[in-house]
């Protein structure tokens, strides 16, 4: 498995985020959670990255997605 820094910009009341870090944390992906919804940075940091608020934000190395696509997360993560 590529050792990709994977980080993920969500808020608490997000479905597709809770899903989209349930799903890494079944397969052992350590992931980096931002809480945009209480860190002002963050969230400055993810509209400036994508232009816009929607949320999951998922940055695995330099590839950036707006929201949760399994399919395209097992191809860049290398996992099944």
């Amino acid at each position: 498995m590529d050792t990709k820094t994977v980080e993920i910009y969500s808020t608490s009341s997000c479905h597709f985020c809770h899903m989209a870090k349930e799903w890494m944390t079944e397969k052992n992906i350590p992931f980096i959670d931002y809480n945009v919804g209480e860190d002002l940075e963050k969230r400055k940091e993810m509209v400036e990255m994508t232009g816009q608020m929607g949320v999951p934000v998922i940055k695995i190395g330099n590839e950036v997605m707006i929201g949760f696509n399994q399919d395209k997360m097992s191809q860049l993560l290398g996992v099944q």
